[in-house]
């Protein structure tokens, strides 16, 4: 079949369709990889082989030809390059993890692990984290190779492990040891946006991601003087443990607002008719997010630092006061906050608590005035116009964290349009995983049209 190049701004839309096959194929194999059981529980007995392998036999029937590559035998990373049209445009990473996080069937209305397609549904733990969009990419490569469709950019595909852990075994494993596979990336596309949030009024928004607040898991141990309990111990370590972790918890962090949470506050308080500027040092960033309703709690996470305290380990029998105590602590630093972060756990620890990284990864922006964030928004409206797009910075973090050390400024456009009632925030890492049938037919019309018309002369610089 003739080969055909996708121009910038393609004048006829026949020619960008996807077909029924690519509809039909994302649903079946989004249902797939949720059957294929990849919960990381973080423990070193995840593996992801099964489902790498399952990637890899799709792409390897149209010609696509995929590279497996492990640090861990059975935690297994899919590599693939489309070649483009343009050899002088930027590359561009289109990135899915392969692991999720474990379920407990009892909780569900279906098994987890079963993948069951019911009333225009697909049910299972990574229907929206984020085996539908591993589906997306595949059915929309799959889609080009069949009808000799080569995008602008060259594509780079990768398919991770143990992106629900530290990424020790996925991104991670790739970005320091396989960086020539990602040679010419300057940006790259992942999870966590681009979803439909219903804010009220019939307003249908799209969350484009352009920053994540960093990672900061951390180990507070404090020490004392062992004794009995019965005994007098002024030295207990139970004790100096609990107060740090209290003081940490109840701890007011101060507003930190960075570039793309600006941007955010203005495009949606805008949306909501709210007369405000973001700009002025005096806005009062609180009772801005107390107007915005429903839309704030996209933005509420990232207008600041925070410290969780989640885990707690001491002693071994009622009546022993230990010498040792333990906490466990997420912390989520905004862009430009990591020493504020340290010098505040610092304070609240005090002079009998050490604290530590278990793991930390660096907190990213993206700039939002890039021609890549202008071709997603289109994308988004020429599927929906009359959903509007935003952008903002996601509380937590994804593999982007890793590909940013090669140079690679991060997105998050996984896109799904949801009814109203589909609430994708509470369904990530929740009870009854899900996705509609039409929420992903949505999602590889975006992401078809995205790649083939995504700009990619210069790189962007990051705001």
């Amino acid at each position: 079949m003739a080969e055909t190049e996708c121009a910038e701004h393609p004048s006829a839309p026949e020619a960008e369709a996807v077909d029924q096959q690519a509809l039909d194929e994302v649903v079946r194999f989004t249902s797939d990889l949720i059957r294929i059981d990849t919960a990381n529980a973080g423990d070193g007995t995840c593996r992801e082989r099964p489902a790498a392998e399952y990637v890899a036999e799709r792409l390897t029937d149209v010609g696509i030809e995929p590279v497996l590559l492990e640090r861990t035998p059975g935690r297994t990373n899919v590599v693939a390059r489309i070649e483009g049209a343009d050899p002088s445009a930027d590359a561009l990473l289109v990135h899915g993890h392969l692991d999720v996080v474990p379920a407990e069937p009892a909780d569900w209305q279906v098994h987890p692990f079963s993948g069951e397609v019911r009333d225009g549904v697909v049910w299972g733990r990574g229907a929206v984290d984020m085996k539908n969009m591993d589906a997306m990419m595949l059915a929309a490569v799959r889609q080009w190779a069949r009808s000799g469709v080569r995008p602008r950019r060259d594509i780079v595909l990768a398919f991770t492990a143990d992106e629900e852990a530290t990424a020790a075994d996925g991104s991670g494993f790739l970005a320091d040891h396989h960086a020539a596979l990602f040679e010419g990336c300057t940006e790259g596309i992942s999870e966590s946006g681009a979803f439909t949030f219903h804010a009220g009024g019939g307003m249908r928004i799209y969350p484009i991601a352009a920053g994540e607040r960093g990672t900061a898991w951390l180990k507070l141990t404090a020490r004392g003087r062992a004794g009995h309990g019965s005994k007098v111990n002024r030295d207990n370590a139970v004790s100096r443990l609990a107060d740090a972790v209290s003081r940490i918890g109840a701890h007011d962090w101060p507003v930190r607002l960075t570039p793309t949470v600006r941007a955010a506050l203005r495009e949606l308080a805008a949306l909501h008719g709210i007369d405000v500027d973001p700009e002025r040092p005096d806005v009062d960033v609180d009772a801005l997010l107390e107007k915005l309703g429903p839309s704030a709690t996209l933005v509420e996470p990232t207008v600041r630092n925070s410290a969780n305290p989640t885990m707690l380990s001491a002693g071994y029998k009622v009546n022993v006061i230990p010498g040792c105590a333990v906490a466990q602590v997420d912390g989520r630093v905004v862009p430009g906050g990591e020493a504020e972060f340290r010098t505040t756990l610092d304070a609240l620890t005090g002079p009998h608590v050490a604290w530590d990284y278990e793991h930390g990864e660096v907190a990213l922006e993206a700039p939002v005035d890039s021609p890549s964030f202008a071709a997603m928004r289109a994308a988004i409206e020429r599927f929906d116009p009359d959903g509007r797009t935003v952008p903002y910075c996601m509380s937590g973090g994804t593999d982007a964290k890793q590909f940013s050390r090669l140079g690679i400024v991060g997105y998050g456009f996984s896109p799904l349009k949801l009814p109203e009632g589909f609430d994708y925030q509470a369904l990530f890492h929740g009870v009854d995983e899900r996705v509609p049938v039409e929420g992903l037919h949505f999602g590889v019309r975006v992401l078809d049209h995205f790649l083939r018309n995504v700009p990619g002369c210069g790189r962007p610089t990051t705001g």
